[in-house]
C-alpha cells in the first residue's frame, strides 16, 4: 500500500456509496486531505449498513469509473467513492442472449 502524505488541517467532503439490488447507501464522510479512496471507504462506516461486505477486495471507483489502485489515489473535495460488487453475469453474455432470445421470438 502506497503511503499518501496526509494533510491534518484540510477536511474533504465526500459521499460512499454502495448498492445491493434490494437496498442502497450513500454516506456523507468528511477526511483528510491525502486520504487513499480505500482508507476512505473503509473508514466510512458503511459496512454497518452492509455487514457482509468487504472493502478490501472489492473494487472502487469515482463517479462511475473504476479506480485501478484505490489505495494509492488520494480522495478530491466532492469525490463520491462507489464500491462495486461483483457482476453475476457477464455483460456481453446477458447481451447476446437477450438478441437471440428476440430474435426467435420474431
Amino acid at each position: 500500500m502506497a503511503n499518501l502524505a496526509v494533510n491534518s488541517s484540510e477536511k474533504l467532503s465526500i459521499e460512499v456509496a454502495f448498492a445491493l439490488p434490494d437496498k442502497q447507501k450513500i454516506l456523507q464522510v468528511s477526511v483528510l486531505a491525502g486520504t487513499s479512496l480505500l482508507d476512505a471507504a473503509l473508514n466510512s462506516g458503511i459496512t454497518d449498513y452492509f455487514p457482509e461486505l468487504d472493502i478490501a477486495s472489492a473494487r472502487l471507483g469515482v463517479f462511475g469509473k473504476l479506480v485501478a489502485k484505490p489505495s494509492e489515489q488520494a480522495v478530491r473535495q466532492g469525490d463520491r467513492i462507489e464500491i462495486y460488487r461483483p457482476l453475476l453475469a457477464d455483460p456481453k453474455l446477458s447481451r447476446i442472449q437477450r438478441a437471440e432470445k428476440k430474435a426467435t421470438e420474431a
